[in-house]
């Protein structure tokens, strides 16, 4: 491989690496999943597979929420020279006034596919973009309202497909509250982790201002909380065999609250991070556990 072809090859990297390329794919495919098997249940998985508007909304979301990484990137740069050295070493191969570029150029091109949906969808995404800047720029230096937000962006991917198919149903509420806990639980543990960098640079994180064992506290609250809407999918809802995938959440919750509060350092508190990851991700994939049977016959 050539010297220039390495350089590009480098700078690929290190853009994928600040977009979060591996996330922005799961949530992709989340999205899809939800849409056949909770939130257009009642309708044939191909059709909602190979609906346009659908589509667009997911490449809309994809797009806005890879330059809200690059935008939160732009703003963390020294925090992250603490926290994350070595992956600062990569994301830095880019500079900063071309993630600038990609950004602006990014949020323009998730506006313009918006457009061919509706002028609704315009309004949500141009909303959505603007709440990732303020998100970065300043409410995630603030404690509680930066984590309450970060909950928020988080889900809001999906109230727009809510909204899409219009469907109210409890369960899906059930399910946005168990999803919303969980990324709150994730907040926490990673201004654990990052408790270093933002006590350097004065970010008034939960930890920083209330101190770790308030933080604790404050965790192990939600994850009772989270368990609540658990149970409640499990014993009032038909959720088909990802019962099984809550009853798996409500070991794994205990467990991580077991060893949350025998955790003092930083490696303690990204092993915890990566458990609630691998949470979240398997939730992803358990939806197809819903009715799996229901939906192999829908594809025909």
């Amino acid at each position: 491989m050539s010297r220039e072809n390495k350089r590009l090859w480098l700078k690929f990297l290190s853009l994928f690496s600040v977009i979060r390329g591996y996330n922005i794919l799961v949530i992709i495919i989340a999205q899809y999943l939800a849409s056949i098997f909770i939130m257009a249940h009642h309708l044939p998985a191909r059709q909602v597979i190979l609906d346009p508007n659908l589509f667009l909304i997911v490449i809309s979301t994809a797009l806005a929420i890879a330059s809200g990484y690059l935008i939160n990137n732009f703003y963390d740069s020294e925090k992250d020279l603490i926290n994350r050295p070595r992956k600062t070493l990569l994301d830095n191969y880019v500079s900063q006034k071309t993630k600038l570029g990609v950004y602006f150029t990014l949020n323009l091109l998730s506006v313009i596919i918006a457009s061919y949906v509706s002028f609704k969808a315009v309004l949500f995404f141009s909303l959505y973009i603007f709440v990732l800047w303020l998100y970065s720029h300043k409410l995630k230096r603030y404690p509680f309202l930066g984590t309450l937000t970060a909950g928020l962006v988080a889900i809001l991917p999906f109230f727009i497909i809510f909204v899409y198919y219009r469907n109210f149903e409890a369960v899906i509420f059930v399910h946005a509250i168990f999803l919303f806990f969980i990324i709150l639980i994730r907040e926490l543990v990673k201004d654990l982790e990052n408790l270093k960098g933002d006590f350097t640079l004065d970010y008034s994180t939960i930890p920083v201002k209330y101190s770790v064992k308030f933080t604790k506290r404050l965790i192990s609250v939600l994850v009772i909380s989270t368990i609540v809407p658990a149970l409640i999918l499990i014993l009032f809802f038909d959720s088909g065999l990802m019962d099984y995938y809550f009853l798996l959440c409500v070991v794994l919750l205990l467990i991580f609250l077991f060893q949350l509060w025998r955790s003092e350092q930083k490696m303690h508190y990204l092993l915890l991070h990566n458990l609630l990851k691998f949470v979240i991700l398997l939730g992803v994939f358990s939806i197809i556990l819903i009715d799996i049977e229901a939906v192999i016959n829908r594809l025909f």
